[in-house]
């Protein structure tokens, strides 16, 4: 079984999000990804991932057909309406489609939280490691960074 950190870059493919920073977080259910605008749209999901302050904003915008809208509990475990997405992650070299509640985390250091439901029998986790899926990629390296 593949070992995860505490935290690490990963790639979001289906929206061209690559090495991400993302903090695994056990203790969550699913995970969220930050969104500061969503709306719908004829019948259609619309918004803009990350915030201008955020070094991978693009401010692209993007649409959802599919798409649900739970409630889900925040970190205080007060329940909050919120967009929900399914898209894939790639973690090491595995892409595993998850679904991703859109949330406001810009107050947070981390723009994605993957949580419990696609860690499980995928993955162990050891606090003491960060980094340990980007660290293994061959490509596309973070500039300044060296193998």
């Amino acid at each position: 079984m593949l070992i995860l950190g505490r935290s690490d870059r990963f790639d979001l493919p289906g929206l061209g999000l690559e090495n991400i920073q993302a903090k695994i977080d056990t203790g969550a259910y699913t995970c969220s990804l930050h969104c500061q605008s969503a709306e719908i749209v004829d019948g259609k999901l619309v918004f803009v991932l990350l915030d201008e302050e955020h070094p991978e904003f693009t401010g692209m915008k993007f649409t959802f057909k599919k798409f649900d809208q739970r409630e889900i509990k925040n970190s205080f475990g007060e329940a909050e309406l919120r967009f929900v997405i399914k898209t894939k992650v790639k973690i090491f070299d595995k892409v595993i489609r998850a679904e991703f509640s859109l949330s406001n985390r810009g107050n947070l250091k981390f723009p994605v939280l993957i949580g419990r439901k696609i860690l499980r029998h995928r993955f162990l986790i050891d606090v003491t490691k960060k980094d340990l899926s980007f660290l293994s990629k061959s490509s596309n390296p973070l500039p300044g960074m060296t193998s």
